[in-house]
């Protein structure tokens, strides 16, 4: 058997497929943060488009295979400073992981290019096919596998606010699917202009504009509805520590971190009149808070001195079955100095929070040592602190939308999410994980706040934009107020049954043209024997 992956794929980098493969790849990830040139992703796949003109399914797999391989290797380069800085992994080690999973993210560029030219070659058009099968694998990689849902085309748009606002009807998928239908609009807008000998696209570019302009009709109108919510405002406040990753867990540096978190907190509490809701970051308290008497009275004792709710990260431990669970949890406290509640995380770091089939894999350890391997929360459990109910999302839990959406549907009216990005050093990786979150709002018309340990702390409204920001690796607060959410909106009701229908399509497609191939087959079969 032929593998599509062989040498003749770095053969073909060096002719012009594969440059125009790689320049497709380049555009793409300078779309995203930083640079974040968003406009680049509406003209990103014209080379690739180009290059897959006359092309066979394998080659045209190839191809996509490219593109994504170079778009992911620049969108994801920072892998090598958590593989090597924190992981404490050999460069010999950290590349080829960091490889692998471009590869197995860039199969599914290659994919979407290959049942796009296969519908080519059986007569169904791209402008259908492409964009169908792109949303299509964006949304199956989003869970094979555990899942990464990162670097979406639709995320690249994040601070194009008009643009976006559809998300809470289709979630990221309509804006990626409107990117890549205008890519090849444009493509054959190009071809015909240029005198290939191609038909102007006309009804192509009618689609395209009804989307748009009924897109950006829905966008501005939705931004200028001001929602009534009976819940009142909330005033919070967002705490920035920046302590370093290398000393974040060391026991002589707790009192230092306590420190710092007590300083910042009363300097963002002072002269705002009056605090609903203070945050921290993800594993702000580098210890056990249920185990730790002395250290969390200390901590009680502020919250119950500044009279609001103090919300922080914390390891956690239960029982399970007889045997003891870690979790990785953040902790609500009242302004009593009550603890009102916990919520853990539903969805861990492979290889950061544990290693998968860890009795297999004996030889790579956990990126987060000191602890042991980290188990998922059960349920997603909002956290009431009376006005209103917070849905908590730790680190990266936050790139996959279906669990805001469990916590909204389950009554949460403020998302909260409190991260620690030191892993990611200074690179673009804290602007990514920020670009997706704001999605996280739009889908669910529900302000989030983030927390974050070295950055980026920041507040987001239910319409996705970033009302204040943080710097990297700077001690820093953050203060305002927010509405909580209506909890209402088509994507809550459906949730990603546009995706789900994009999968069934492209089956169709891939069904349709192997059917069509068969009766080819059959039909040529029957003339050699007459």
């Amino acid at each position: 058997m032929n593998i599509p992956i062989s040498f003749s794929l770095l053969k073909q980098l060096f002719d012009r497929r594969g440059w125009l493969a790689i320049a497709s790849g380049v555009l793409i990830a300078l779309s995203f943060p930083n640079p974040g040139l968003s406009f680049l992703a509406w003209i990103a796949l014209i080379p690739m488009l180009i290059a897959l003109e006359e092309s066979s399914p394998r080659v045209a797999f190839r191809i996509g295979l490219t593109s994504g391989i170079t778009a992911y290797a620049l969108i994801l380069y920072w892998l090598n400073i958590v593989f090597t800085q924190y992981g404490h992994l050999p460069w010999s080690v950290s590349i080829p992981v960091y490889l692998l999973l471009v590869i197995w993210l860039a199969l599914f560029y290659a994919a979407s290019s290959c049942i796009a030219r296969l519908g080519e070659l059986a007569g169904i058009k791209a402008a259908f096919t492409l964009p169908v099968a792109w949303i299509a694998f964006d949304f199956i990689r989003s869970f094979l596998f555990s899942g990464f849902a990162w670097a979406m085309l639709g995320h690249s748009q994040y601070r194009t606010l008009p643009l976006i606002q559809i998300a809470d009807l289709a979630g990221v998928y309509g804006i990626t699917l409107l990117i890549v239908l205008a890519n090849i609009v444009l493509y054959r807008a190009l071809r015909a202009v240029s005198g290939a000998g191609v038909p102007y696209p006309v009804k192509s570019v009618v689609i395209l504009l009804i989307l748009l302009i009924a897109t950006l009709f829905y966008g501005f109108n939705r931004l200028n509805v001001s929602e009534t919510v009976p819940s009142k405002p909330l005033r919070i406040a967002l705490i920035q520590g920046n302590i370093p990753q290398d000393v974040k867990w060391s026991p002589a540096f707790r009192e230092q971190t306590l420190a710092t978190y007590e300083r910042l907190t009363r300097d963002a509490v002072k002269g705002e009149g009056g605090i609903d809701l203070i945050v921290w970051p993800e594993s702000a308290v580098p210890f056990f808070f249920q185990d730790e008497p002395l250290q969390a009275e200390r901590i009680r004792n502020l919250a119950r001195e500044l009279n609001t709710c103090l919300l922080f990260g914390s390891p956690a431990h239960e029982l399970r079955n007889g045997r003891s669970t870690y979790l990785n949890s953040a902790f609500l406290v009242s302004p009593r100095g009550e603890t009102i509640g916990r919520a853990d995380k539903l969805h861990l770091v492979p290889f950061g929070e544990y290693v998968p089939l860890g009795n297999v894999l004996t030889f790579i350890n956990k990126i987060v040592v000191g602890i042991g391997d980290f188990s998922p929360g059960e349920h997603a459990v909002p956290l009431d602190m009376g006005s209103t109910k917070l849905g908590i999302q730790v680190c990266y839990e936050i790139i996959f939308p279906e669990l805001a959406r469990q916590y909204v549907q389950a009554g949460a009216r403020v998302l909260v999410a409190i991260t620690n990005d030191a892993w990611f050093g200074h690179s673009s990786a804290p602007y990514q994980h920020l670009a997706i979150s704001t999605f996280r709002a739009v889908e669910t018309r529900t302000p989030l706040i983030r927390a974050a340990n070295t950055g980026v702390t920041a507040i987001i409204d239910q319409n996705g934009y970033i009302r204040t920001m943080t710097g990297l690796f700077t001690e820093s607060h953050r203060t305002g107020e927010i509405q909580p959410g209506s909890g209402s909106s088509l994507y809550l009701i459906i949730g990603d049954a546009p995706a789900w229908l994009s999968v069934l399509l492209t089956c169709g497609v891939a069904l349709f043209v192997g059917i069509k191939r068969i009766n080819k087959k059959e039909l040529n079969l029957c003339t050699e024997k007459k």
